[in-house]
């Protein structure tokens, strides 16, 4: 194939206040993706509303002054924004957590501890979905 015409790599923003589950998540990702990391709410939106926007989110919801939650009303109500597929992350099993986190716009909520071969099968699936060609979205 030639490097000039390659399509390039999706990109995936990693967003967790806990440096070493984004430092697990990016290395896990690193191999197959261009990787985003964000250690906030804050940052995650800036990152996502840049002129390089993410193919895909990958949201801790607990974290400190804002919450996953609140990023993914965010990003949902963002018309430049609200197309990004949203996979929650988070420690917190409750099946109401898991409902409201699909009620505000997620796609999908994994389980902290993430299995790698969970996180790796989740993404590459709203990644093939979200492209018309099934191939993920370049």
């Amino acid at each position: 194939m030639d490097p000039l015409n390659a399509a390039p790599m999706p990109t995936i923003l990693v967003v967790d206040d806990t440096v070493s589950n984004l430092t697990l998540l990016t290395d896990l990702l690193k191999p197959i993706y261009r990787v985003k990391p964000a250690t906030n709410g804050a940052t995650a939106l800036k990152i996502a509303q840049s002129d390089d926007p993410p193919d895909l989110i990958l949201l801790d919801i607990m974290m400190p002054e804002m919450s996953g939650y609140d990023v993914c009303k965010q990003l949902k109500i963002d018309p430049k924004t609200r197309d990004i597929p949203v996979i929650f992350l988070s420690s917190m099993s409750a099946s109401e957590d898991e409902e409201f986190g699909r009620l505000i716009g997620a796609l999908d909520y994994i389980t902290k501890p993430c299995k790698p071969d969970i996180v790796l099968a989740h993404v590459a699936h709203y990644l093939k979905s979200k492209s018309p060609s099934g191939l993920p979205r370049a």
